[in-house]
């Protein structure tokens, strides 16, 4: 990691509640703060409620904003008739990761249980921005942080990183 240089990342926040504000939002401040501690930069944060096409189009925004790079969502990923927050982000997705479903229900596993099967968090990229959608706890915002989303997004990370492949993302849109 010491022959290269940091690179902070533009990353928004979306929480999405039918009943939380900006000052009650633990788990969107959770991954605020982290953000902040990792070294990189907060280009947005909203709360939207649980309405499928209302948190589709905010992606889309924010997808089509050259000054995000990374979209976090929290909340909406469980199993209620409300949590719509998946199904918007595979609406806006153009290729999902797979592997961090995966990878997200290994670490909750080790916190708590089998109850981590009641998760559906997922991830995608569109339009060159990486979209991770997480549960709305406090709790699994920091496992989902600390022990995937900080190495992921850490130029530095070795063997592999998010970070050093974004200039390929959007490599199909340009003229060969």
């Amino acid at each position: 990691m010491a022959d290269r240089d940091f690179i902070p990342v533009r990353i928004a926040v979306l929480t999405v509640s039918d009943t939380r504000s900006l000052d009650e939002d633990r788990s969107g401040q959770v991954l605020v703060d982290r953000i902040a501690a990792a070294g990189h930069v907060l280009a947005a944060r909203t709360i939207l409620r649980d309405e499928r096409a209302e948190i589709a189009d905010q992606l889309r925004a924010w997808v089509a904003d050259p000054e995000i790079d990374v979209i976090i969502s929290t909340g909406g990923t469980g199993l209620t008739g409300r949590d719509v927050t998946v199904e918007a982000h595979r609406d806006v997705y153009e290729k999902e990761i797979d592997a961090f479903s995966t990878v997200f229900t290994i670490v909750s596993m080790n916190k708590i249980g089998t109850s981590a099967v009641q998760s559906r968090a997922t991830a995608g990229v569109a339009g060159g921005t990486y979209l991770f959608a997480l549960p709305g706890s406090p709790g699994a915002c920091k496992d989902a942080w600390d022990e995937i989303l900080v190495k992921q997004l850490d130029y530095r990370h070795m063997p592999c990183n998010f970070v050093e492949i974004f200039p390929r993302l959007d490599e199909h849109k340009r003229r060969k």
